[in-house]
């Protein structure tokens, strides 16, 4: 599980990344684009896969 810091560091740094990705739309290169859209799938598989794991481990806990 995530913490409560961690989670809130990479919700805010995600919105600071959609804003970037809003201006570099208007005004960069499409490798830019890209590689700024990358990162922002890079940090909600994050928090996805995070979570994913939880599930997981709570689902290991109840068979053993």
């Amino acid at each position: 599980m995530l913490t409560d810091t961690v989670t809130e560091s990479l919700s805010e740094a995600s919105g600071h990344v959609r804003n970037a990705l809003a201006f570099a739309a208007r005004n960069e290169r499409p490798v830019t684009i890209s590689a700024i859209s990358r990162i922002l799938h890079d940090i909600e598989s994050l928090q996805s896969f995070d979570s994913l794991l939880d599930k997981i481990d709570e689902h290991s806990d109840i068979i053993e």
